[in-house]
């Protein structure tokens, strides 16, 4: 892949960012340097500011992201932190995949903190994912526990790998698993940040993890 200009991957990013429908009432802006993309401006929810977030990882070239968008809700989309504390409750009650009565919530100036217990990380990024596209919500802090024994680090690793090779077969030998506790620390270059977001994926789903310390590096023209 031929290496990309600053200025080239900045036209990129606002081009996708204009042609997703989700970001039409926003106005976002970006900078790069050095393949860092930072976006700049307002959007009218949280979601939207994540959806910028992730379009701008969906152009080639793009190492890193920092989203520096402001929320600023207006309107209909306002709500009082006592109508969107309802809304939280009721979103995790109806989620197939959270176990609502183990999470808690408390809501301030619109910013939704999570909080409980559950057995695994992908339980909680789970729900983190259920509320954050809702009507008023600023931002989320996800402080949720992952309870557990920690796993048998040997064995941990082998299903790790295992799973890599079969699910991200083309950068799973770039990938390197260090297993302590009940944390995994994953190192190394993928692709793109589809790629990445697959592979911690894939470490979310294991029993016994409750942290995972990401030094992957997106580095698209690595061999």
């Amino acid at each position: 892949m031929t290496r990309k200009t600053d200025d080239q991957i900045r036209k990129e990013v606002l081009d996708e960012l204009e042609w997703d429908s989700r970001l039409a009432s926003s106005e976002i802006g970006a900078h790069v340097r050095d393949g860092v993309v930072t976006l700049i401006g307002t959007t009218g929810s949280y979601a939207a500011k994540l959806a910028a977030e992730e379009g701008a990882h969906r152009i080639p070239g793009v190492l890193d992201v920092a989203n520096d968008i402001q929320v600023r809700t207006v309107g209909k989309a306002a709500r009082s932190d006592s109508e969107l504390a309802q809304a939280v409750r009721r979103t995790l009650e109806w989620d197939a995949l959270v176990d609502d009565e183990s999470i808690h919530s408390t809501v301030s100036d619109g910013w939704v903190t999570l909080s409980g217990t559950v057995d695994r990380l992908r339980e909680r990024e789970d729900a983190e994912r259920a509320v954050r596209h809702l009507t008023g919500v600023r931002g989320v802090t996800n402080a949720i526990e992952v309870l557990g024994p920690p796993p048998n680090a040997e064995k941990l690793r082998e299903e790790l790998l295992g799973a890599l090779e079969r699910r991200a077969r083309r950068e799973a030998r770039h990938i390197r698993v260090q297993v302590e506790e009940h944390s995994v620390t994953l190192s190394g270059k993928v692709d793109s940040w589809l790629e990445k977001r697959a592979v911690l994926g894939i470490v979310s789903h294991t029993p016994g993890v409750r942290r995972v310390n990401d030094a992957l590096e997106v580095d698209p023209y690595h061999s």
